[in-house]
Order: structure tokens, then sequence, then C-alpha cells
């Protein structure tokens, strides 16, 4: 008889998450914490915030740790997988959460603007994919979770270069996932809808753009960092060992109307 209840079980999983000094990369990293994966790695450009990250993790009694990381630059992504690589001996679980969006109509987007959305969400992705992936192969095993969007598959006003950046890790997630699945590696892309975070506070609080964005999600509600734990652990955990390629829309039924 099969027996299912260590299907989520992350014990002993090293996992290495980007964005990590973020509100959402802290509150998956937590999740996973307690699902047993250890450490938990907080990866940021703000090396205190990802430190506090990890504090707070090893404060619940988990073990965490926090590395710096440029996710826009090939060698300081390399010099930290190598790091966490030859430090704990694995990497099992990584998890994309760096991001950045800037909104406006897409006429007054400068270069510089664009180039900077589309580096550290689209290329920055494809870089730890990499970095992380000539390990996972070496293993022959290893999930990825990338972060994309609504956005990914909805063309919204005022989300230009975002939405592009987040249609390129939809499909770059769709490659990669057929090009390693005899390897023993998922890849797979977690697509919220508005998250509120400290980074989407500012937007949601002018105007009436919390309004207008409540009106579009069916359940009537933004969604929160906790929101997206379940689906970081299902993705990271044995009970998606045959889900590969898959787009996971947490949205609230935003794509679904």
């Amino acid at each position: 008889m099969a027996h299912y209840k260590d299907l989520f079980n992350l014990t002993g999983k090293v996992a290495l998450i980007t964005g990590g000094a973020g509100g959402l990369g802290q509150i998956m990293g937590l999740g996973l914490a307690e699902y047993g994966a250890q450490p938990v790695i907080f990866a940021d450009y703000n090396l205190e915030g990802a430190k506090r990250a990890a504090a707070a993790v090893v404060a619940s009694g988990y073990q965490a740790d926090a590395v710096f990381v440029d996710v826009t630059s090939k060698p300081s992504v390399d010099s930290m997988v190598d790091k966490v690589s030859r430090q704990y001996g694995r990497i099992d679980i990584l998890i994309n959460s760096a991001g950045v969006n800037n909104r406006k109509p897409a006429i007054e987007y400068t270069e510089d603007e664009y180039d900077h959305i589309l580096d550290i969400n689209l290329k920055g992705t494809f870089l730890c994919c990499q970095a992380v992936g000539k390990i996972m192969l070496a293993q022959q095993k290893g999930k990825i979770i990338n972060m994309g969007s609504v956005s990914s598959v909805l063309g919204h006003p005022h989300h230009g270069p975002y939405a592009a950046s987040k249609g390129g890790v939809a499909l770059l997630t769709r490659v990669l996932a057929v090009e390693w699945a005899k390897n023993g590696i998922n890849v797979n892309a977690i697509c919220p809808a508005y998250i509120r975070t400290p980074l989407t506070e500012g937007y949601l609080s002018t105007g009436n753009h919390y309004e207008q964005i409540v009106k579009t999600i069916p359940m009537g509600r933004l969604g929160m960092p906790s929101d997206l734990v379940g689906a970081a652990v299902y993705l990271a955990s044995p009970a998606s060992d045959f889900v590969t390629g898959t787009l996971l829309l947490v949205d609230g039924g935003r794509t679904a109307d």
C-alpha cells in the first residue's frame, strides 16, 4: 500500500531564494523551513535585508543563511551559487523571487527603465536557473520555482516592460522544464495576482488603484504573501514530482474571469 504522509516533506533539502529580502521571498522561505528545508538561504542585493530574513527563520527554530547576489551579473550569480554549493554540498530547491516593476504608459519608459526591469526579472531568472541548473544536472535532481505573474498571460496597461519580462519568464520556465525533464529537474512558475507587500503598498494607496484592482479579482481581495506559501511548498516537494513546465496561477480567479 502506498503511503502519502511524506509528500510535502522537505527535510534536509537545501533551498536557495533570490530576492530573499523581499516580503514574498521571506515568507516562502519560512514556509519551506517549517516543512523541513535546511538550511534556507536568502540571497539578495540587499544583504542586510537577507540577513534579517534569515535571522527571523533562525529565531523560529530553523536553519537559515544569507548571501549577497546581484542577479543581473553573471559573475555575481556564479559566485553565489559556487559559495552555497561548496558550503552545503548541494542545492535542491531554487526560488527566483527577485523582481521589480515600474508602472507607467508605454511611451513614457526610458531605455534605462526598460533595461532595469528586464535585467532583474528575466535575465536574472535565466542566470540563476543556468548556474543552479548546472548543480542540479550533476545531482540529477532539483526543483526550480520561478516567479511569474498574471502579467505573464494578461495584457495589463501600464505594465509593458514588466509584462514582457514575466511573459519571458513563463516561456523560459517551459523551455527549461522540457530541456531538463529527463534529468530529474522540475521547473515551474508561480503566477500571482497583486500581492500586498511593502513594494506594492505605495501604488495601492494612491488614487483608486486598490479599488480598481480588487474589482478584477473574483474573490474580491488582494493576495497576501502567505497565499504563496502552499504553492511554493507544493512545487518544492515530492508532491509535484510529475509536474513540470506549469504556470501555477495564484490569483483569486483573476485569469479565470
